[in-house]
């Protein structure tokens, strides 16, 4: 990315995660590749990275041709899963992360291996219960990486990477906006699967994880603090966006679509609010993109 006199710039995206409540994302990634929106930097959380990669991939269609037809495929998730002693994760890892990918839908590693920006997957250390943010490979040794990201508690196994075990990214950041900073992003979007005036609550459930997962006191305070922690990130991105310093893209309804929803047309219309969202911001965007440092103190 350049501004107007040339000089490069970095864009850094982040995209939340929310298992398929994130087909609002999948349409905000294919109004991008519409309009030739590229990052330069790529971190996605948990199915923000799952299905980030056909973005970066340049498949466009293809998030969506995944969840019209195998979202409510019986062979994709559900408690027949979780309980199968081979498997024990409600999504089927098998099917979701191969048979899907490799022959099903086929995804292009050859395309994702030409993307020259750096692209990586929020996880969380079992044992230290701190984010991690791991690079994602370029073939199909992605899998356990895009795995792990996706491994909430209960719902999946813990996936061992190198010498660690890995959970669920947004355990311990579910947006993580810091980490494109860090890496020198001079421009970031963050695309949420919340509506902005979304406030998570501790659900009932997490009381229970939490003993479940005494063995791993620092996941267990993750499980406990993670409504607070996100509250205070998302107000403080959202302080950001108001500052010009970063772009949000949010969905202003997300149709009552959970975690496992499986009505494909519920699916389907949080997916058209997420192209629809982002074609009707698509114009502002350009503009935050474009827009050169310091030009909004310069001009107050």
């Amino acid at each position: 990315m350049a501004d107007k006199e040339g000089q490069n710039k970095k864009l850094g995206m982040i995209f939340e995660g929310g298992a398929n409540r994130t087909v609002f994302s999948c349409g905000v990634m294919d109004a991008f590749l519409e309009e030739g929106v590229m990052p330069d930097y790529f971190i996605g959380v948990s199915a923000g990275i799952a299905f980030g990669v056909s973005y970066l991939s340049g498949q466009k269609g293809r998030n969506l041709e995944v969840m019209e037809n195998y979202m409510a495929d019986k062979r994709y998730m559900g408690v027949r899963h979780l309980i199968d002693r081979r498997k024990r994760t409600f999504y089927n890892i098998g099917f979701v992360f191969e048979e899907v990918p490799y022959e099903l839908v086929p995804f292009d590693y050859e395309a994702f291996g030409r993307y020259p920006g750096v692209v990586e997957a929020a996880v969380t250390n079992l044992h230290t219960g701190k984010a991690e943010y791991l690079e994602v490979p370029r073939g199909k040794d992605m899998r356990d990486t895009l795995v792990a990201s996706c491994s909430l508690p209960i719902l999946f196994q813990p996936v061992k990477i190198g010498r660690h075990y890995y959970l669920d990214g947004g355990l311990s950041d579910s947006i993580p906006f810091r980490r494109a900073l860090e890496q020198g992003c001079d421009k970031i979007v963050a695309v949420l699967t919340r509506e902005r005036g979304y406030v998570k609550k501790t659900e009932p459930v997490t009381e229970i994880t939490s003993r479940l997962y005494r063995r791993y006191p620092k996941i267990a305070e993750d499980l406990r603090g993670r409504a607070e922690r996100y509250n205070s990130d998302m107000e403080e991105l959202l302080a950001l966006e108001k500052e010009g310093k970063a772009f949000v893209i949010a969905p202003e309804n997300i149709y009552e679509v959970g975690r496992t929803e499986t009505d494909t047309a519920k699916l389907r219309r949080l997916y058209d609010e997420g192209y629809r969202m982002a074609l009707e911001r698509m114009a502002a965007l350009k503009e935050y993109l474009n827009q050169e440092e310091g030009r909004e103190e310069e001009t107050a």
